[in-house]
């Protein structure tokens, strides 16, 4: 694979995501009483799994979607029946990522050579990345979630567990923007090409990875005493737009007093 420089695995709508990334117990309690209403297809009997595509189906399916994709980045079909082509992965992280601190960038050497400059040192540090920046990736029909998400963390260089990232399929349906998260074992090339190249109907985005539950254990000491000093300092700018806010509202009321009692401004 190539780099070009919180939910449950059902969908859930874009008007429905939380603005702070945290679920409390109240939300969890209200998701598991509606997981655990009766549906109304309880009765109805499993589905047959769908069969792989053959050889043919495949072809045809590629042929279609390089007729239709504009900007010369179609699909080749290779004799033994993988193929190859391009995805664009949306970053929507909310949180800092880790990362080395202060190593050079990765350069054509090490890509090549698969040097990882990350490991030449210990010292660490944290960041934003650009929220909504985009990352095109060269994959397989055989490359994997799992891989997707470990090949665009190492070409940020970041150090973080892959397990704290999830890819999610972006679609729109009925006027609305849909997520739906991926499991990790599947091939986002497959779902590309069912979809076909417009990425209104389809695009891919990394996000955090929300369970419902934090999963402490998986972060060292110094990321949790990062994400202490990251929220005291959120706290700060909340409590200053607060103050911001009721300041602005004091003003006004006190203009609006004093031109009642005829006094100057």
């Amino acid at each position: 694979m190539t780099v070009d420089s919180s939910m449950s695995s059902g969908y859930c709508s874009l008007e429905e995501e939380l603005e702070d990334c945290f679920f409390t117990a109240k939300t969890t309690f209200f998701r598991n009483v509606q997981s655990k209403r009766p549906s109304k297809n309880d009765c109805k009997p499993p589905e047959e799994p769908l069969r792989p595509p053959t050889l043919q189906e495949i072809k045809q399916k590629i042929e279609s979607y390089n007729a239709r994709e504009k900007d010369c980045l179609g699909m080749k079909l290779s004799e033994d029946g993988s193929y190859t082509g391009f995805i664009k992965v949306h970053l929507k992280l909310r949180r800092p990522v880790t990362v080395p601190a202060g190593i050079r960038p990765q350069s054509i050497y090490d890509a090549i050579k698969d040097v990882d400059p990350a490991a030449t040192t210990d010292k660490r540090t944290s960041f934003y990345l650009p929220l909504d920046a985009v990352k095109q990736l060269h994959i397989s029909s055989s490359t994997t979630v799992s891989e997707v998400i470990q090949g665009l963390l190492k070409k940020f260089m970041v150090v973080d567990n892959p397990q704290k990232f999830a890819l999610f399929k972006r679609i729109h349906k009925d006027g609305q923007v849909l997520f739906q998260k991926l499991s990790i074992a599947d091939c986002p090339l497959y779902l590309r090409l069912l979809a076909g190249p417009d990425t209104d109907v389809l695009s891919f985005v990394l996000k955090e990875n929300e369970t419902g539950e934090v999963e402490w254990d998986a972060f060292s000491i110094p990321e949790l005493q990062n994400f202490l000093t990251i929220l005291e300092k959120e706290e700060q700018d909340k409590v200053q737009q607060v103050q911001k806010k009721y300041n602005k509202f004091r003003q006004k009321l006190e203009e609006a007093l004093r031109k009642s009692q005829g006094k100057p401004a």
